[in-house]
């Protein structure tokens, strides 16, 4: 059998304290430390704590050249290989090590950056509520624990020597950009009429246009910037009342400019799958309309491979979007939202989505506002 290591794994030395008791009574030091060796690797998406011989036993195996197990084993125990094998640190060329072996080479054909592999899996929420002390944020009380926040704008030099520039006069986008607010009262009941989603997504997401930049690679051109020109970002969208498209999830298709139905769903089902999506943010939860935005990694990294900045051009990708969605929104006369505080894992599975390949950055929406001003709305009052 031959055996090669994980295409990337970072180790962490996690340390926990304790105190020895019968130290303290004794009035000596009873504060020690104990330190656990926690294996990330990115095709697991799950921690996996290793003994110190597992971890030298790593170091001594390649991940890129197969080597035999009987090999291995000698420099360290067949115990210790084992329990890596077990674990999906180590892999085989074994018919019953397969399905690691190929969850291992999806991220191999991927180029992704290691440590970006490893932040976006292990970043990833799965069935998570958020505090819902975000609902009524609390200055007061965040000062009161944490001290007084770092002033909202800095100054780099003397303000004497500061060149004062002239006021903006007002102009055709100022009437937009100042009506721009994130929504947080929806009126639960309103439709979001079949036109207006149609813009909403035409002109966010859509292409307005296709080039041939060379043969067989072909680039789009959208409203909002991307690295490299090519638009990596799929948008998912959850329809809960929207005029003349069915309850449901679907994917948006920025060439066809139609939606394709991908699971069907009553309002009760979409409503519990919004809360799930946004991690129980129940203030969104209302809006009609929810995008899911899903970076298709391979399409960015077919050019940017192992590249240090390419994960940071994804995450700019998803910002352009949201606030272009925002602004064609307030042009609608609705209010809007995007949030990264998702449960990425659930998104994954409500869309067969895999996250080596596809990567869930943010789930924005909009909707009719309700009227009320239940939960706090940072609007613009001239």
């Amino acid at each position: 059998m031959l055996i090669r290591r994980c295409a990337v794994l970072f180790v962490e030395p996690r340390e926990e304290l304790d105190i020895d008791w019968s130290s303290l009574f004794a009035g000596e030091s009873a504060l020690g430390a104990t330190v656990r060796w926690i294996a990330l690797a990115p095709h697991l998406g799950n921690e996996v704590e290793i003994g110190s011989d597992e971890l030298q036993a790593l170091g001594c195996i390649s991940l890129t050249l197969w080597q035999e197990r009987a090999a291995c084993e000698q420099k360290s125990s067949a115990e210790v290989i084992a329990r890596l094998l077990a674990h999906g640190l180590l892999l085989s060329d074994s018919p019953e090590g397969a399905a690691m072996r190929e969850r291992d080479e999806v991220l191999r054909s991927q180029h992704w950056r290691p440590l970006s592999a490893t932040a976006h899996m292990f970043s990833r929420w799965g069935d998570m509520r958020v505090d819902k002390g975000m609902q009524f944020p609390s200055f007061e009380e965040l000062v009161e624990s944490y001290g007084a926040p770092p002033q909202p704008a800095i100054e780099r030099g003397a303000a004497i020597d500061a060149l004062m520039l002239p006021v903006p006069a007002r102009a055709g986008l100022d009437e937009t950009l100042f009506k721009r607010y994130t929504g947080r009262n929806f009126d639960p009941v309103a439709t979001l009429p079949l036109a207006t989603a149609a813009r909403l997504l035409q002109r966010a997401f859509g292409s307005q246009g296709e080039r041939e930049m060379a043969p067989d690679a072909f680039v789009l051109k959208k409203l909002s910037p991307s690295a490299g020109g090519l638009h990596p970002t799929e948008a998912y969208v959850l329809a809960q009342r929207v005029q003349g498209v069915a309850p449901g999830l679907y994917h948006y298709h920025p060439v066809r400019h139609a939606l394709e139905p991908l699971v069907a769903m009553d309002t009760t089902q979409t409503a519990e799958l919004a809360m799930r999506m946004v991690a129980d943010q129940d203030w969104f939860v209302d809006a009609p309309m929810m995008v899911v935005l899903a970076a298709r990694v391979e399409r960015n990294f077919w050019k940017y491979r192992n590249h240090a900045k390419a994960y940071r051009a994804l995450l700019l990708d998803a910002g352009h979007l949201s606030q272009t969605f925002y602004l064609l929104a307030t042009e609608a006369g609705l209010p809007a939202f995007v949030t990264a505080a998702v449960n990425e894992v659930d998104i994954e599975r409500a869309l067969g989505l895999d996250p080596l390949k596809d990567m869930v950055v943010a789930v924005c929406g909009c909707g009719a506002a309700s009227g009320a001003r239940d939960t706090v709305e940072m609007r613009y009052e001239p």
